[in-house]
């Protein structure tokens, strides 16, 4: 199959009006959510970004899986590109941590008063740790590289500039989520997480049907396709395994953890998320290696999922599978937008008193959705977006945020700016150092050092000065408060 095939799906009556009809049922049930009112002795504001902390164990596991797959093409290109190395560096790392964050995490966030991650580093270090955390949580939640991935699958559906597409994306997202709140990223999860399984599903039993068996395809691979390492240095695994550290700070899994029902539900539901997550990575790795097999030698490697339904799937199937992709993206692309707008309307600018918080997290989202628009403009790449995302931030926010849920990992309220602030600066002038020399492929890597290790290290070397200094307790392994 050439290059061309691959650039350009023709999508009939039938899957257009699939996908209709699917951005019709997100309106239906953001207005849905719009309409059930506060329950008695609930806030609006609770009831607007926490669905009043009554998330059932089924809501909580459909909405914390569909949330965690935004990244589709790029697990698609990577499963292509390096075969089963995909789940070791892609899976594994993410299930550990979310093991940890279920056991040590979960329960204590939701017994915390606090309904984000800024308002609970307030409520220990005070107003200013609050502010910095919120900057830092705004631009780690802002949902560009899921408008960038829209822009994409738009551009492989639709043979139009995808840049139009984005933009009606962005503002349908943000009105639908400024519309329902917390309540309709919720029900429209729900309803994303049965059209990601059931899309992969349909896709891995046309590639079986059309190239047989697993086993035969598994002897088709090339080697390093049947790696653990996928042919890259086992330091390289070693990297990923650090960038899961993410799970620890992701807004979304403390927004999720506060929302639950009980401690009970929001540990348990992180635990079935697991187990729904590994289902759904067998699935999408499966078909990334048929694919492998069946379209050897694409060149554009992040469209290996489009460019298999398109070449295996008749009409229907094939609308069915791009909304599936489309679904996918858009789950985490909500929630982000909703976090980011949180973030900037209620937690960086604090609602004067008595005011409700509602009407500044809409005008956040507003505000999030266009920086979002700004940012995939000036940076039209998602793994670039990720990686300096990521690198930059993470490592000024893991110790501040395990301090707020155990005592031995606080600092003084003096010490936590610092413990916040210069880390991230670090990381980010070790990315700018090593763009300015050359670096690495990706022209980021300083001294062959990745920036996010020099940050984390900062970290634990002002942590340690500061526990040294001021004699306070150190974190002890029965995690007491």
């Amino acid at each position: 199959m050439g290059d061309d095939a691959v650039t350009q799906v023709s999508l009939g009556w039938l899957d257009g009006g699939l996908i209709i009809g699917y951005l019709l049922l997100l309106v239906f049930l953001s207005w849905r959510s719009a309409r059930s009112g506060p329950a008695d002795g609930i806030s609006g504001d609770e009831h607007f970004l926490l669905s009043g902390r009554r998330l059932t164990l089924p809501a909580f596991v459909a909405t914390l899986v569909s949330t965690w797959y935004g990244g589709i093409l790029g697990v698609g290109e990577f499963s292509y590109l390096y075969g089963i190395s995909q789940w070791v560096v892609m899976g594994l790392p993410y299930y550990v941590f979310a093991v940890l964050f279920a056991v040590f995490f979960a329960g204590k966030i939701r017994e915390n008063p606090a309904i984000s991650i800024p308002e609970s580093v307030g409520a220990v270090y005070g107003t200013q740790a609050s502010k910095l955390s919120a900057g830092l949580i705004f631009m780690l939640v802002n949902p560009a590289p899921y408008l960038l991935m829209t822009a994409v699958l738009a551009s492989f559906m639709l043979g139009v500039d995808g840049w139009y597409i984005v933009v009606g994306v962005a503002v349908f997202s943000a009105l639908y989520v400024s519309w329902g709140g917390f309540g309709a990223v919720v029900r429209t999860d729900m309803l994303q997480v049965v059209l990601m399984y059931g899309g992969f599903i349909v896709l891995l039993i046309f590639a079986w049907q059309y190239a047989g068996n697993p086993a035969g395809i598994w002897n088709q691979l090339p080697d390093t396709h049947r790696q653990p390492t996928g042919g890259q240095p086992v330091s390289y695994l070693l990297v990923w395994f650090f960038i899961a550290l993410w799970t620890f700070v992701d807004p979304g899994f403390h927004q999720r953890s506060a929302a639950a029902r009980s401690p009970k539900t929001a540990r348990n539901g992180i635990l079935v998320s697991i187990l729904c997550w590994f289902v759904f990575d067998m699935l999408t790795l499966l078909t990334a290696l048929y694919g492998a097999v069946i379209l050897a030698g694409m060149s554009d490697a992040v469209l290996i999922y489009p460019a298999l339904a398109a070449h295996l799937l008749p009409a229907g199937l094939l609308g069915l599978f791009m909304l599936t992709l489309l679904a996918t993206v858009m789950s985490t692309l909500d929630s982000f937008l909703f976090l980011a707008g949180q973030t900037l309307g209620r937690d960086m600018v604090t609602p004067p008193s008595g005011a409700s918080a509602v009407r500044y997290t809409r005008a956040g989202i507003a505000a999030a959705t266009l920086l979002a628009l700004i940012l995939v403009w000036l940076f039209p790449s998602v793994i670039d977006l990720w990686y300096v995302i990521g690198s930059v931030i993470i490592p000024g926010l893991l110790l501040p945020v395990a301090g707020v849920y155990y005592a031995g990992f606080r600092v003084s309220s003096a010490e936590i700016l610092t413990l916040l602030g210069v880390p991230v600066l670090v990381s980010l002038g070790w990315l700018v150092g090593g763009m300015m020399a050359g670096g690495d492929a990706a022209g980021y890597a300083l001294l062959g050092l990745e920036p996010f290790y020099p940050g984390l290290a900062v970290s634990l070397v002002l942590f340690g000065y500061f526990k040294l200094r001021g004699g306070t307790s150190w974190p002890r392994a029965t995690g007491n408060r």
